[in-house]
């Protein structure tokens, strides 16, 4: 694949309209391991496509230099289920972008929200949710939760929350809140980089009550008015103290970065490298691991 990178943010798009295509035609970029089919997850996808079939279409991106073969970039596990199938077609979704490693960093396809997407287009389908539940091995009322997982939760922070995984409970929480307060907790667990069930309740204790639905006002007991505002106050200091943060790490993870890089091109001359390991062995061992990181990263 040609190695063509845009300037600026980085964006994934596809083309307009789904191809079906030959299985024989796609390329994985990984194999998928014997011990990967033995797995839950492996089963429980085979599971779904034999009783439901492909609900979410895997993605693909032209070989720039055959453009009737194709390169896997999501889906590994539905193809090669496929394939022990006996399938010689799948529909797809096709990428614009060639690169599968900027798709894979910034696509997550089992994130919460677009697992309730993956439900929502099953059920307009016509797939009964006993047939969903039975596929996904789960019972019903977690299907009927995931379907309903966006009600009462504001686009924005569908939005803001779209590629992360956030448990279920979560979003009960979140319900509890108006929803500009909604926009400030997702903001909030972005920060910390927290999704947790008891971070999102602390949100919530820490909610000043206009800021909360009239039945969570009702509901909020066991705390006097002074703890309140004790909570609220504490969580409006570390919500600054973090942007704080933020800002510096944004700062200092470029400088790393360009460091990093600087240290990798080096290590490209080999007449440097022979200097190190001749007379600063242990310097060309760190430099190497802060080369493997960047590769990593």
């Amino acid at each position: 694949m040609s190695g063509r990178r845009a300037s600026g943010p980085v964006r994934v798009g596809f083309e307009e309209a789904t191809l079906r295509l030959p299985i024989d035609a796609i390329m994985p970029l990984r194999d998928v391991s014997a011990a990967i089919r033995r797995s839950i997850k492996y089963g429980q996808i085979a599971a779904s496509i034999a009783e439901v079939g492909i609900i979410e279409p895997p993605a693909v991106v032209r070989d720039s230099v055959n453009p009737d073969r194709f390169h896997l970039l999501d889906g590994h596990l539905r193809v090669a289920i496929l394939r022990e199938r006996g399938e010689t077609e799948v529909v797809c979704l096709v990428a614009i972008d060639d690169e599968a490693f900027t798709y894979n960093k910034r696509i997550s396809r089992v994130a919460t929200i677009q697992e309730h997407k993956m439900i929502l287009n099953a059920i307009k389908k016509g797939v009964p949710e006993e047939r969903l539940a039975r596929a996904l091995n789960v019972n019903i009322g977690n299907i009927r939760t995931k379907r309903d997982l966006l009600i009462g939760i504001c686009p924005e922070v569908a939005t803001l929350l779209r590629d992360r995984h956030v448990p279920i409970n979560v979003f009960a929480e979140l319900r509890r809140m108006k929803a500009i307060r909604q926009v400030e907790a997702a903001q909030a667990m972005i920060t910390m980089n927290r999704f947790t069930l008891s971070y999102a309740k602390s949100l919530v204790a820490a909610t000043p009550g206009d800021q909360l639905l009239e039945t969570t006002r009702r509901r909020r007991t066991g705390l006097s008015e002074k703890q309140i505002e004790t909570m609220q106050r504490e969580s409006e200091n570390l919500d600054r103290e973090f942007k704080l943060i933020e800002q510096d790490f944004g700062a200092d993870h470029l400088d790393l970065m360009l460091a990093a890089g600087f240290v990798s091109r080096l290590l490209g001359n080999a007449r440097i490298v022979n200097y190190l390991a001749q007379h600063h062995g242990d310097l060309l061992a760190e430099f190497q691991r802060i080369a493997d990181y960047q590769e990593a990263a």
